[in-house]
């Protein structure tokens, strides 16, 4: 393996608890979980000189560098975009950092305390394309994405069993997880279907948790990984993008091609994964998928390959999503939907977990794991991750 390979050699995070539960600010949740990553690797939180995010990150780098007295701050960047998106590309930004040469100690991180600065996805008047949506009553989320999945559902014959049976695996990981929020809140079908309507199709189940909390991912080079007392977990390939004609997709003003609406639109985006890290989607072992909602979720684990188009319900209520028997298991810590909503980088932090022989639901002997961004937006984003 190349010397230069950036690698992941720290993970950290704060609690996760309810949107609103935060006892400490996005600022200080964001400081914590870069020292917790610097201490992971056992590197000095001053010898860190990059930083980056996504998702609209409130936390200023130089404020950042202040705080934790961060020697020299030779890299920034954020991914543009709201939502999550951009989790997997705040990791591709700070793996190019050190790939060129521009870092040493690159960390992407994302911070919410959503109690004290307001709660993501609501209706707000300035949303992209307001004018397109909101005379229609798409004014949150769950509306604008419920349009997609719908149409999903009737192109593919996919059901709300298809639906239920990913938020049942993700609630059952979750249940080993000592850090998810929805530990102790085990979720089964009936109730699945029980629940209330959210946004037709989608129930309450099938919408991603709102939680408080950060993350962060400290990634260096291969060579400079050796030198740290910590297995490396190498970048095996990482992207952000946006595929053609896509623009600002479900959560605009639904103006993707008509041939892809009842898809995340990633298509090219995963075949571009795949060439640069020289794998299949065969050869993995266990993938993190970004989880806002249900149906969501299902289409893109078929744009990364994981099954056929219009197949990713069959495949989850085929039980090979779960955890210990599933032939490859999907958020084994949750993921958004029931472990935390950090904006999909505890997805990361999971897939570091899974490669490390660390995780609480463990897939035994991993060395490959996927870990795909937020499903439909544009840009998006996605990494493989591989033991060195």
């Amino acid at each position: 393996m190349n010397p230069n390979t950036p690698c992941i050699v720290g993970i950290g995070q704060t609690e996760y608890t309810r949107w609103g539960g935060a006892t400490r600010s996005e600022f200080e949740l964001a400081g914590a979980a870069i020292m917790a990553a610097a201490a992971d690797a056992g590197v000095a939180v001053r010898d860190i000189d990059a930083l980056t995010s996504f998702g609209d990150d409130r936390n200023e780098p130089a404020l950042v560098q202040a705080a934790l007295g961060i020697e020299e701050l030779r890299f920034n960047g954020m991914v543009w975009g709201g939502g999550g998106g951009g989790s997997c590309g705040a990791v591709d930004l700070a793996a190019a950092a050190v790939e060129a040469g521009r870092a040493r100690y690159a960390v992407a991180f994302r911070s919410l305390a959503q109690g004290q600065t307001g709660r993501f996805g609501l209706y707000d008047p300035n949303w992209r394309h307001a004018s397109f949506i909101h005379p229609f009553g798409l004014l949150a989320a769950p509306q604008l994405l419920a349009l997609s999945v719908r149409r999903y559902m009737h192109e593919f014959g996919v059901t709300p069993e298809h639906l239920g049976a990913f938020a049942v695996a993700c609630r059952a990981h979750a249940q080993r997880n000592p850090a998810a929020v929805m530990r102790g809140k085990p979720l089964d079908m009936a109730t699945y279907l029980a629940s209330r309507m959210i946004a037709d199709p989608l129930r309450l189940n099938d919408c991603c948790l709102e939680t408080d909390g950060a993350c962060a991912v400290l990634v260096t080079t291969l060579e400079r990984a050796r030198d740290l007392d910590v297995e490396p977990i190498a970048i095996l390939a990482s992207i952000h993008g946006g595929s053609r004609g896509w623009s600002t997709g479900p959560l605009g003003s639904h103006n993707q091609p008509l041939a892809d609406y009842a898809s995340t639109g990633a298509w090219t985006l995963a075949r571009d994964l795949y060439a640069k890290a020289g794998v299949a989607p065969g050869d993995l072992d266990v993938a993190q998928i970004y989880d806002n909602f249900t149906g969501l979720a299902l289409m893109s684990m078929e744009a990364f390959g994981l099954c056929g188009r219009g197949e990713g319900g069959a495949l989850a209520a085929s039980g090979a999503i779960a955890w210990p028997h599933g032939a490859l298991p999907v958020n084994t810590h949750g993921g958004c939907l029931s472990e935390a909503y950090i904006h999909g980088l505890n997805h990361v932090n999971e897939g570091v977990r899974q490669l490390r022989g660390a995780s609480t639901c463990q897939v035994e002997d991993a060395e490959l794991c996927l870990v795909v961004g937020g499903p439909g937006p544009s840009p998006t984003s996605a990494l493989i991750l591989g033991r060195v």
